[in-house]
């Protein structure tokens, strides 16, 4: 079998961008792996995405034209070679909000700001036809803080009490999961946008790791901003993105203020779940240690009435994040 130097190396030779320098990207919690090309002060992305790992660049470039559509910054696809999985992106640079933040605190608003409005760009646009992230599925998601967080620390599992659990969850989300559904990208984050100060307005923000779009409620990308599993973003500005985005929108204030709260606690078990099997089954400790404000999430979201169904079971249920319960989730 070809080696994938090789064939990136056939690729790039077919590209304007054959024999520039090649130097590695920080990757992401996937099979897929960047590098930056640089000639003469330009530079570009090259994304390799194995199919034999189960990669596919097709619902990248299908996502990332979309959104480029909508006039927002998503990379311009420069090459392609779809067989083998590679891209040619352009690049977007490396300042992502985390930094952008850390580096000049008070531009923290601007920038969530910026993002809250590319959602409710995104949410105006036509809808792209796209699998939906149901309820049922939201549910099973949410299980894996039983499979994997839970049955990581206890050892065993019960799978009565899991399927009771999303039973009773994916309840809670039809009842509560209403309405018009949007592209959801379900892993929009400080450490997935990037801020280009020298765009305007929702050009601004751009954006990165949406290949798994689905269609979904309109709260699913806000939770993923305003409850950062990586970074704590303060109360205050939570709020006041909530009440921008509601007012934005025209969206019914009640009503997504419980999706809101609802889709928090899915999308934070989900999280529980999969940074334990990053740890336990990929070799991946340094997840374990973003757990405690992932669960921080979850537990204020769990006071919520409409969770009253569940709210006992998974208290009951879910060992807290300690020190010692977190080092069993370790390789």
């Amino acid at each position: 079998m070809t080696d994938r130097n090789t064939l990136c190396e056939t690729f790039l030779a077919a590209t304007p961008y054959a024999g520039w320098q090649r130097g590695p990207l920080a990757g992401d919690a996937s099979n897929r792996r960047y590098e930056r090309l640089t000639s003469g002060g330009r530079t570009v992305v090259l994304m390799d995405a194995p199919p034999e790992k189960g990669e596919d660049v097709r619902p990248f470039i299908r996502i990332a034209e979309y959104l480029r559509a909508q006039g927002l910054s998503a990379p311009e696809i420069l090459a392609r070679d779809v067989e083998h999985g590679f891209l040619l992106l352009e690049d977007l640079g490396d300042d992502l909000f985390a930094r952008a933040v850390l580096r000049e605190p008070k531009l923290e608003k601007e920038l969530y700001q910026a993002a809250t409005d590319a959602l409710v760009v995104l949410h105006q646009a036509p809808m792209p036809e796209l699998e939906p992230y149901g309820p049922r599925m939201m549910a099973e998601m949410a299980g894996l803080a039983l499979s994997k967080y839970r049955d990581g620390i206890l050892g065993g599992h019960d799978p009565n009490l899991q399927s009771r659990f999303e039973d009773q969850f994916e309840d809670i989300l039809r009842e509560t999961i209403k309405g018009d559904p949007v592209l959801v990208q379900r892993d929009y984050h400080a450490e997935n946008l990037l801020w280009l100060p020298e765009r305007s307005g929702v050009a601004r923000v751009g954006l990165l790791d949406f290949q798994d779009a689905r269609s979904g409620h309109p709260a699913y990308d806000l939770v993923s901003l305003l409850q950062d599993a990586r970074r704590d973003v303060p109360a205050g500005i939570e709020m006041q993105m909530i009440d921008r985005y509601i007012a934005a929108a025209g969206a019914d204030d009640s009503g997504f203020r419980t999706a809101y709260t609802v889709l928090g606690v899915q999308r934070n078990l989900r999280i529980l779940g999969v940074f334990a099997r990053l740890s336990m089954e990929y070799g991946k400790p340094h997840y374990v240690d973003l757990i405690p404000r992932v669960w921080d999430h979850f537990i204020r979201g769990l006071e919520h009435p409409a969770l009253a169904p569940v709210a006992g079971l998974l208290r009951d249920s879910l060992p807290a994040p300690t020190p010692d319960n977190l080092n069993k989730l370790r390789p």
